[in-house]
């Protein structure tokens, strides 16, 4: 285990609230997130409850024993804790690395806060730096979607399944293009934007002014930026 993902995991269990709900994010510092948060609900007693952003996040509070609810039930979430490929100063987002970016951002949306942690690495000047920007397309216009994102001067990539053939599928049936851009991204807002208007794209992994908070973890603690 990362003892930079450890710290940041840490960190973010100090804003955990006694009760209420509360979505769970995905990824593998998330994934140490939700162990100690299981250990908080057995040892301390706090009645929180989580929605899950994925089948992975799903899993994690099956195994941690963390009662789950649901966006009908709660479309408000007191706060949400994910994680993130990449995140610059102005604390914007690249998600989506590991396929769950669309229910990820309608958690995140549906919270007062959105708590990131990540590891030192994660940390970039500008987005597309060190990772390609996922998006997720409806599997009918896939053809469409990618001769427009060719026409902006983007280089899309059909995300492919390992140890399966054929294209990565999504918890909602749909396909995942991974965008590698010529130079890291002057103008995220405006790139969302342009991607988002293509009819057939269903969601992008450019997170825009929505985190509140990015725990940043290194072997030695943790520091927290802020927007």
């Amino acid at each position: 285990m990362s003892e930079a993902k450890l710290n940041a995991a840490k960190s973010a269990i100090d804003l955990i609230p006694d009760s209420g709900p509360i979505g769970l994010g995905s990824g593998s510092t998330v994934a140490i997130f939700a162990k100690e948060l299981g250990r908080r609900i057995l040892e301390d007693g706090i009645s929180v409850s989580v929605v899950p952003s994925s089948y992975q996040a799903y899993q994690l509070a099956v195994q941690y024993k963390i009662p789950l609810t649901n966006l009908d039930i709660n479309p408000e979430l007191l706060l949400t804790v994910d994680g993130a490929d990449e995140v610059d100063k102005f604390l914007n987002l690249t998600k989506g690395g590991g396929g769950a970016l669309f229910q990820e951002k309608v958690v995140a949306s549906a919270s007062k806060k959105l708590i990131i942690i990540v590891d030192d690495s994660k940390v970039v000047d500008k987005l597309a730096t060190r990772f390609d920007i996922p998006i997720e397309v409806l599997p009918f216009a896939l053809g469409v979607v990618l001769r427009k994102i060719q026409a902006m001067g983007i280089s899309p990539t059909v995300r492919e399944a390992k140890m399966k053939m054929g294209p990565v599928v999504t918890d909602n049936g749909n396909f995942l293009l991974d965008l590698k851009f010529n130079n890291p991204i002057d103008d995220p807002p405006q790139i969302a934007i342009d991607l988002k208007m293509i009819p057939g794209v269903v969601e992008t992994g450019l997170f825009i002014d929505m985190t509140d908070e990015v725990h940043v973890g290194t072997k030695n603690g943790c520091s927290i930026l802020k927007r």
